[in-house]
């Protein structure tokens, strides 16, 4: 589940009464009108049980059902703790086939980021889905830094975040090989008030599908598998039907097109995470499965989908999936601190999640994966992640070639092989985030300035950093 809506905080608007349409000026629906309204004093208002009601009441079933209740209402109070209110700037409406879609520009308080979100309304005016994401960078006047700014820049900001506690975690922004900003900030474990350290572990949530995505495309150099085979060679009728997985090529996995969905669902949730430690434990939350599209025809992020390379890799190569990863992708990379840790045993260094709540923060030791695979969950250091950076620009783990191949924009979804790719005017930002209640993870990789950001986070409040990190390096002077 994609919650980029859950990295913004408290809505500070007023009513809005009118939207432009293509210059022309419309008047709202005045249903969606009291919807917005509704929507925006729920935020404002910070409290569970009105955030329960505004949700039962105004999403659609599709949106609802996403995930947990609990998991919609730890949204909605993580965002003022983020950004300390948005400011509205402008607003845009448009209407669409069986929905209309609202955009609000904003900027907010705590960081001066520049927001747009989005809102879609279905016909009988409820709320189908919210988006959050920066505004173009390239739209903004904004002044040039160099790497003493950058620094110090960030250095504020992050004590900021700190003294409101609403970061915990490590940053770490190289040039190259050489660090230019590193810091570790807040508790690595609550209960006994171990602080969080540079080499401290943390959650990388889905950034594991680089390494998956990396061992196919290795597997494909060595000949081993084609991009267009159908899954069926290695992904048997324990899993899916044939009639499902005949259809499915390993690119359409590796580029979220497969019409897959997400284990993570009702039964995941509703069952022992101690079920769940290798590749093949997955098969009871995938086998009933439907595809929601036509393989290829369209992009939908999909964790299953991730989750059946994990499958192609043990295949084709014979070997146990986490057994690869170590032997081909971190030490390789010189990855000593990194691993899919069973969390049922005592790991050295390990940062513990946790979630902000109306009762205050909550550990997350019994929401996510006992131990990580193929499409998220893994653990690594800010250094590791650095190390690999540097490996797979300098080509030791994939060729510079595959790469290429890897991190171009695949049908325009901002996606490659495995890779979530960004535009910014001549910059093309290559990397993966992650999150999930208590995760927030990012690496972002500047192919042309040679920049690093790396942001590790026990909260699931880092995405705003990580954001204003790529305006900070984006503003540097070439």
């Amino acid at each position: 589940m994609s919650y980029k809506i859950l990295s913004i905080s408290i809505f500070l608007l007023t009513v809005l009464n009118f939207y432009t349409i293509q210059g022309q000026v419309q008047k709202i629906n005045p249903k969606d009108e009291i919807v917005l309204n509704n929507l925006f004093a729920t935020i404002n208002a910070n409290d569970s049980l009105q955030v329960r009601k505004f949700i039962t009441e105004n999403f659609t079933p599709k949106f609802l059902h996403m995930g947990p209740m609990k998991m919609h209402q730890e949204a909605f109070l993580n965002f003022y703790l983020q950004t300390g209110g948005l400011i509205l700037d402008s607003t845009s409406v448009k209407s669409a086939q069986e929905k209309t879609v609202t955009s609000l520009y904003c900027h907010d308080k705590n960081f001066s980021l520049y927001h747009t979100i989005t809102s879609d309304f279905s016909l009988d005016h409820k709320v189908d889905g919210i988006k959050i994401s920066p505004t173009r960078l390239e739209d903004l006047h904004l002044k040039a830094l160099n790497d003493k700014t950058l620094k110090d820049e960030i250095a504020d900001i992050l004590k900021k975040s700190r003294s409101k506690d609403a970061f915990s975690g490590v940053v770490l922004i190289a040039k190259g090989p050489k660090i230019l900003f590193e810091q570790a900030y807040g508790e690595a474990s609550k209960s006994y008030h171990v602080v969080n350290k540079i080499d401290t572990k943390f959650n990388l949530g889905s950034m594991n599908k680089m390494f998956s995505a990396i061992s196919v495309m290795q597997l494909w150099e060595q000949g081993k598998i084609k991009l267009n085979d159908p899954i069926s060679k290695f992904v048997d009728e324990s899993w899916l039907p044939k009639r499902i997985t005949d259809k499915i090529t390993i690119q359409h996995l590796l580029t979220h097109t497969s019409g897959l969905g997400s284990y993570f669902n009702e039964t995941f949730f509703n069952s022992s995470r101690e079920l769940y430690r290798k590749v093949d434990d997955y098969k009871p939350l995938v086998k009933n499965d439907t595809l929601l599209f036509e393989p290829g025809s369209k992009y939908e992020y999909s964790n299953t989908g991730i989750l059946l390379l994990g499958v192609v890799i043990e295949k084709a190569s014979g070997k146990d999936y986490f057994g690869y990863i170590r032997n081909n992708i971190y030490q390789p990379a010189g990855m000593i601190h990194s691993d899919s840790y069973e969390l049922d045993r005592p790991i050295e260094n390990l940062a513990e999640g946790y979630i902000k709540t109306d009762r205050g923060f909550e550990n997350n030791i019994f929401r996510h994966v006992l131990k990580g695979g193929p499409a998220g969950g893994g653990y690594a250091t800010a250094p590791d992640l650095h190390k690999f950076a540097l490996a797979l620009m300098d080509g030791k783990l994939v060729s510079k070639t595959t790469l290429e191949k890897m991190s171009q924009d695949y049908q325009g979804n901002g996606y490659g092989f495995g890779f979530q790719i960004k535009k910014i005017g001549s910059e093309k930002v290559v990397g993966h985030a992650g999150g999930f209640p208590g995760i927030s993870s990012s690496l972002e990789i500047f192919t042309n300035k040679g920049y690093t950001s790396i942001v590790l986070s026990n909260y699931d409040s880092g995405h705003l950093i990580v954001d204003k990190i790529r305006e900070l390096i984006y503003r540097l002077k070439k």
